[in-house]
């Protein structure tokens, strides 16, 4: 998985490097197929905003979260994430085994 963090108003430190790419090591353990990452942190006045744009094959997930810490905005999207992949890789399991048991029909149709 290819990975981007870009910074608005704030300095991606290789701490907060790490830390995102530790907890997005997460997502990949449960969906093998991320093609890329994409990371913005920006720092607002008193908030602090977490996106990520997350691309799949025939899919794009994007997610956000404003916290008032860089790391809990961090966690909050990860899990956020997280279950979006978890339902659509559960859609994706399902559509094909939709498909695969419409062959098996027509199959024993004939």
């Amino acid at each position: 998985m290819n990975l981007q963090i870009h910074g608005n108003h704030i300095e991606v430190t290789p701490a907060l490097r790490d830390y995102v790419a530790g907890k997005l090591a997460r997502i990949e353990r449960h969906f093998d197929q991320v093609i890329d990452a994409s990371v913005q942190l920006t720092v607002e006045k008193v908030h602090q905003r977490a996106e990520i744009t997350l691309r799949l094959r025939g899919n794009n997930i994007h997610v956000e979260s404003v916290e008032q810490d860089m790391y809990a905005a961090i966690d909050t999207l990860v899990d956020k994430l997280d279950r979006q992949v978890l339902r659509h890789k559960d859609r994706v399991k399902n559509h094909q085994s939709e498909t695969l048991k419409r062959q098996q029909e027509i199959q024993q149709s004939q």
